[in-house]
């Protein structure tokens, strides 16, 4: 599906997702405009990559959930969910952002006391948009999804993988920390900024939240190309799911994705 017709075809059937992501997207723009503007440094990178990757991972998150809500039948529990999520992410990205403009880091911050309440606000907002997304995987179970089985298992799998993002996300505040085998910061990769020293569990927690999107994306292709697609989506699965066990064992174990060069 061409981008221009997935936005306009998110508009017609969720506008509250749909300006919720475009609102989002601005707030990328504008922490790029920041970034040359403002040469703060946090953990050794300008302050303002943070909300640039947060304001386009939430743009794609809720855009994708614009897609996904269009097949549960009832309506009310279409908007409830669509609020819910998109209050916890504005929550989430307003305190990115006001962290970015004070030279402070968000995550794992509780070098003060204000720093501490928004840590913990943030994950508890973070938690909540957790319990809707395995409510929403409850109903694609339970609910009457007007969708054939290759696409109902690719949601599936896609919502049970946000799911299971928790994990690493989990592990990484029980250590207050997303690098394994060194402090945070240091040489990373471009923009992305993973650790090319030591294990980074935010690579983890990236390839699984974002299986939400490749599964489906995936299916959507198979579909269009080939009569065997439901087989081209499990066996895609499979594979997302052995790599997204080998990342974890392999941040755990201190090893980077890609090491320095």
């Amino acid at each position: 599906m061409r981008i221009f017709e997935f936005a306009s075809s998110i508009k017609r059937d969720n506008q509250l997702l749909f300006w919720g992501g475009v609102f989002h997207l601005a707030l990328f723009a504008l922490a790029g405009m920041m970034y040359f503007s403002d040469h703060t440094v946090v953990t050794g990178v300008n302050a303002w990559i943070k909300p640039m990757k947060f304001g386009l991972s939430v743009w794609i998150y809720l855009w994708t959930f614009g897609w996904l809500l269009k097949f549960i039948p009832s309506q009310r529990k279409k908007t409830l969910i669509s609020w819910g999520i998109l209050f916890c992410m504005l929550i989430e990205n307003a305190a990115i952002f006001y962290q970015a403009s004070r030279g402070q880091t968000s995550h794992y911050n509780i070098s003060s006391t204000g720093n501490a309440v928004i840590f913990s606000m943030m994950g508890s907002f973070i938690a909540v948009n957790s319990v809707i997304n395995l409510y929403v995987l409850v109903l694609f179970f339970t609910e009457k999804i007007d969708l054939d089985a290759g696409s109902l298992f690719a949601w599936r799998a896609g919502l049970a993988f946000f799911v299971l993002g928790g994990i690493a996300g989990g592990l990484m505040v029980s250590m207050m920390s997303h690098t394994v085998g060194a402090s945070d910061g240091g040489p990373g990769l471009p923009f992305l900024n993973w650790s090319t020293r030591a294990g980074d569990l935010r690579v983890a927690h990236f390839t699984t939240l974002h299986g939400l999107q490749a599964i489906p994306l995936v299916n959507t292709i198979a579909l269009k190309s080939a009569s065997y697609s439901w087989r081209i989506t499990q066996a895609f699965t499979l594979f997302y799911l052995v790599l997204t066990i080998l990342l974890h064992v392999q941040a755990l174990a201190g090893q980077p994705l890609f090491s320095e060069w």
